[in-house]
């Protein structure tokens, strides 16, 4: 009776191991993953991995759930960068310009006129093109998920409309941190200055630079409207925003729950694209209000010609030359 008494005592308290071992196995796998954005809490992309969020914690029963830090809470893009590549930051929303530093085939996207509208950028982002430029950031040690529109980036001064490179010259112009960008705005003539994108007020207000370029709802929302009167749809470049995971955080996610976080990423780059269309309207009609300078006329094909010789400085022989043609020939 004893060793009965014993064998059921032991096997009681085995089970109770094994529930106990269920149980803290399943609240390990349970996580919050700590996203980042520059931009303020109501803009398209800050809404778009909300939206994220929500999917993913529906789908997983309340499991994960994603902590979204907006307007550079964990840094600027280019920290944000960085911190995501060694797993400090799990998920990230960037521009795909920073990231050709990392990644040879983002800094493609980044090039100008390279898309000749946004029908085309959806064409190739939505196709097997932009899947395989996602899949390669992995060996970077990033996971591309999903991208997410930015529209038009167009030039926009304190000193003058522009509607020529010619008019460019001499301007102090601000661009992102990247060494493709700075190379473009040297072509046009006039003079790069690259700063993080939450000293760009400060930069126009203080005369640090005489112009930016970026997309109709950052210059609205920004205010840069207030300070860089003249805005010149040059619409050089259609650099789509990418959003990343670390390859930390990736590996930690079990096949399932891998397959849930990029569809929940890739409904929520829909969710975006709607909100973006919205956005781009209410800025256009907000600029004008703000008593812009709309110019008219912008010659395009100047502008494109003059920095043509960034494909042969960027663009090597070989794959991502090979790229650039078969994203021109999407139609």
């Amino acid at each position: 009776m004893r060793a009965c008494a014993r064998g059921a005592v032991l096997a009681v308290l085995l089970s109770a191991v094994v529930l106990v071992s269920q149980v803290l196995g399943g609240a390990a796998q349970a996580r919050e993953f700590r996203a980042a954005d520059t931009q303020t809490a109501d803009y398209p992309t800050v809404q778009a991995l909300l939206t994220m969020d929500r999917l993913v914690r529906e789908r997983t029963g309340g499991r994960h759930s994603i902590k979204v830090f907006h307007s550079r809470q964990l840094g600027e893009e280019k920290e944000t960068i960085e911190q995501t590549r060694v797993g400090a930051i799990d998920i990230n929303r960037s521009s795909t310009a920073p990231f050709a530093s990392f990644v040879p085939e983002a800094g493609v996207l980044a090039l100008p006129y390279l898309f000749r509208s946004v029908e085309h950028l959806h064409k190739v982002l939505d196709g097997p093109i932009g899947d395989e430029i996602l899949a390669s950031f992995e060996a970077y040690g990033f996971v591309g998920l999903a991208f997410y529109d930015s529209g038009a980036r167009s030039f926009y001064n304190t000193v003058r409309p522009i509607r020529v490179p010619a008019d460019m010259a001499g301007l102090r112009i601000r661009v992102q941190q990247s060494d493709q960008m700075i190379a473009m705005i040297r072509l046009l003539g006039a003079e790069a200055i690259a700063l993080p994108y939450g000293q760009v007020t400060t930069g126009l207000s203080t005369g640090i630079v005489d112009g930016a370029e970026n997309n109709w709802p950052s210059y609205v929302s920004t205010d840069h409207v207030k300070l860089a009167r003249y805005h010149s749809a040059t619409e050089h470049t259609m650099t789509p925003e990418v959003l990343v995971m670390s390859a930390r955080a990736w590996a930690a996610l079990d096949a399932a729950d891998r397959q849930i976080f990029r569809q929940a990423a890739r409904e929520s780059a829909l969710y975006m694209r709607q909100q973006w269309f919205e956005w781009e309207g209410r800025s256009r009609a907000a600029a004008r209000g703000a008593g812009a300078v709309l110019t008219e006329g912008v010659d395009k094909k100047a502008f494109a010609d003059a920095v043509a010789p960034l494909y042969e400085q960027f663009v090597p022989p070989g794959r991502l030359r090979d790229l650039v043609e078969r994203i021109r020939m999407v139609e």
